[in-house]
């Protein structure tokens, strides 16, 4: 039995319980090597892909498309050729799946969002990997984008967590941190309410991840802050150009109903089908809080007034003394790849095919070791 590998349901994010299968990418008795995409999975959140953590050959599909299951549950069977057929029936007869753990991991303080106080505002943070992970590896932190909160980050937190420190936050006007806006909203500003977060949890040196407006928050705090700063990893960034999809903005803002909202998300990612109802629906009841709809008002005037960005920090990247690196989705129809491409050459620029605006959900695995990779360069 020594050679046969379950692969089961994954856990992506906090308050995943179940995924559904929606199709193999390959099929019985096919090789496949070591990041290789599996199959597809439907969360609560998006359609995510199954990578491979190492090479294998694929013996038996357990789980038929379309199936719902549990976390932990078995999805197939993986087997050099040499394992009988007998030996795989077997092991599928007599497999358990663990005992479901999510509502002890939603119970578990060090597993779940916190508020904390800092600057005389509430924000919400999850705080991971902080407790066995040796001296030398600087934490990292993660900044989400325009209209998203730390969720979005629930393919790429838990994997960067394995190694350091890992730590996503939600914005003032976001998620479930306050939705009361300070008089400045603009990317000095909202850098600053990380550097009060920051104090609150004794981190003092950092590597910065951002997303979207995320990504011109985190080149804000280098450039205020470059010594305290170990690298800057810049994801489908605001700012480096004028140019952006005015009508996703003003969409964004203005949707209140499903089917609004479903035409506008489905513009972040490559492909439509990977918007789930779910991921509409939390969208939209975060838009029915209170405050909710004049923070996005507000945050929509100060940085894309009149359907363009207001302004451009493409000189700030490439001379920021800082290690930056940007990745890009290739079907990016939120903020142009040009923006990206602009910067070849001065840093480090990657892009993640078939993917949109969302590359670290889109293609987590890929976006996971490109960061993983360039921050441990610099520790």
């Amino acid at each position: 039995m020594a050679e046969i590998t379950a692969i089961t349901m994954p856990k992506w994010g906090l308050t995943m319980t179940e995924g559904k299968i929606l199709g193999w990418l390959k099929g019985e008795g096919d090789a496949y090597r070591a990041g290789e995409e599996l199959l597809e999975i439907e969360t609560s959140k998006i359609t995510n892909v199954f990578e491979a953590s190492e090479a294998g050959r694929l013996r038996r599909i357990v789980a038929a498309a379309e199936t719902i299951l549990p976390i932990g549950a078995l999805l197939a069977v993986s087997a050099p050729d040499s394992v009988p057929d007998a030996a795989i029936d077997a092991f599928v007869a007599g497999f358990v799946a663990p005992e479901p753990a999510a509502a002890e991991a939603a119970e578990d303080p060090a597993l779940a969002p916190r508020d904390i106080e800092a600057g005389g505002k509430r924000l919400r943070v999850l705080d991971l990997g902080g407790g066995d992970i040796g001296p030398g590896a600087t934490p990292v932190v993660l900044v989400h984008g325009f209209g998203a909160d730390l969720n979005t980050w629930m393919f790429n937190q838990p994997a960067l967590a394995e190694t350091r420190r890992a730590v996503a936050l939600d914005l003032p006007g976001h998620g479930g941190s306050t939705k009361a806006l300070d008089k400045a909203v603009d990317a000095a500003s909202l850098a600053a309410d990380i550097d009060r977060a920051l104090g609150m949890l004794d981190i003092e040196r950092l590597h910065l991840v951002g997303h979207s407006m995320g990504g011109a928050i985190a080149l804000s705090f280098a450039h205020w802050q470059p010594d305290r700063v170990a690298s800057v990893t810049l994801i489908a960034s605001a700012q480096p150009g004028p140019e952006i999809n005015a009508d996703f903005i003003a969409g964004f803002v203005r949707a209140t109903r499903r089917r609004e909202m479903q035409e506008v998300l489905t513009l972040l990612v490559h492909d439509p089908a990977l918007v789930s109802r779910a991921m509409v629906e939390d969208v939209l009841r975060y838009k029915r809080l209170d405050g909710v709809a004049t923070a996005l008002d507000r945050l929509a005037q100060e940085w894309f007034p009149n359907g363009v960005q207001r302004v451009g920090n493409t000189k700030i990247a490439a001379n920021l003394g800082v290690p930056v690196q940007l990745i890009w989705g290739r079907d990016d129809r939120i903020i142009p790849l040009a923006h990206a491409e602009a910067l070849a050459g001065r840093v480090p620029v990657h892009i993640i095919e078939a993917a949109g605006h969302l590359p670290h959900m889109e293609k987590s695995g890929e976006v996971n070791r490109l960061i993983a990779r360039f921050i441990a360069a610099q520790d």
